[in-house]
Formats: structure tokens, sequence, C-alpha cells
């Protein structure tokens, strides 16, 4: 996962189809050819809405292009937002990168499949035998 600071300046895309989606709105509805962004906003870091969206922008729409969590983004969601199908997170102006990158290296595997690893450890370990 990208992590970006929140003082690290601007993070608009000029020329790439970026799109914002609002906490209520169901990614279902939306019609996303084209966009190479999505923006999903936590304005709180306890509204976990943001997450849903990302799981169904990943496994049912099959989205494929870049998602971006926004807002109040804390270290200790970086690893759940990976799981649920984030790429790029932009942190609160109070996290550090060091320690957010840390986070990561505490986690080496999980036994469940998520929105990026679709299958459970039990799978993978038998498919490669």
């Amino acid at each position: 996962m990208k992590l970006i600071a929140a003082d690290a300046g601007s993070t608009r895309a000029p020329g790439l189809n970026v799109l914002e989606i609002a906490n209520t709105e169901d990614p279902r509805a939306l019609d996303l050819a084209g966009v190479t962004r999505i923006d999903l906003n936590f304005p709180k870091f306890t509204d976990g809405r943001a997450y849903s969206q990302a799981f169904l922008l990943r496994r049912r729409l099959g989205f494929a292009g870049e998602i971006r969590a926004t807002g109040d983004v804390l270290i200790d969601q970086l690893v759940q937002m990976e799981r649920t199908g984030f790429d790029v997170a932009v942190l609160r102006e109070d996290q550090h990168l060091e320690f957010a990158q840390a986070q990561f290296d505490r986690f080496k595997g999980f036994y469940q499949g998520d929105a990026v690893t679709v299958q459970p450890a039990f799978a993978r370990e038998g498919a490669s035998t």
C-alpha cells in the first residue's frame, strides 16, 4: 500500500478520471466506465462505510483502478484498508509515515481471504503442492 502524508501537498490528479464517492453512495449504482481512481472518505475514523465500499468495488464490481483512503485515516486502520481493497492512504496530519509503514511489518500473513488475496491460506498452501 502506498502511503501519503497529509502535508504532501495536493493529492489531485490532473488528467486522470477521479471519482470521489460519499459514504452514503452505493458504488453499485455508479457508472465506473473510464474511472482510473476512486477516493473514499473517512469523515471520522469510527465510520467504516468506506471499507464496505472498497470491498464492493474490488470484489463485486471488479474495479482494477486505484482506490484511495482520505479523511480521518489513522495508522491503526491501514492493514484493514489494504485487506478490503485500498491501494493508497492519505494519512491524517498527526500520523507519521515511518510508524505507518511499520504496521505492515507486524503482520506477515492472514489465514482468511480478503479483497486482494481471495483464497484462504489452506487453499493457497494446498495449491502449491
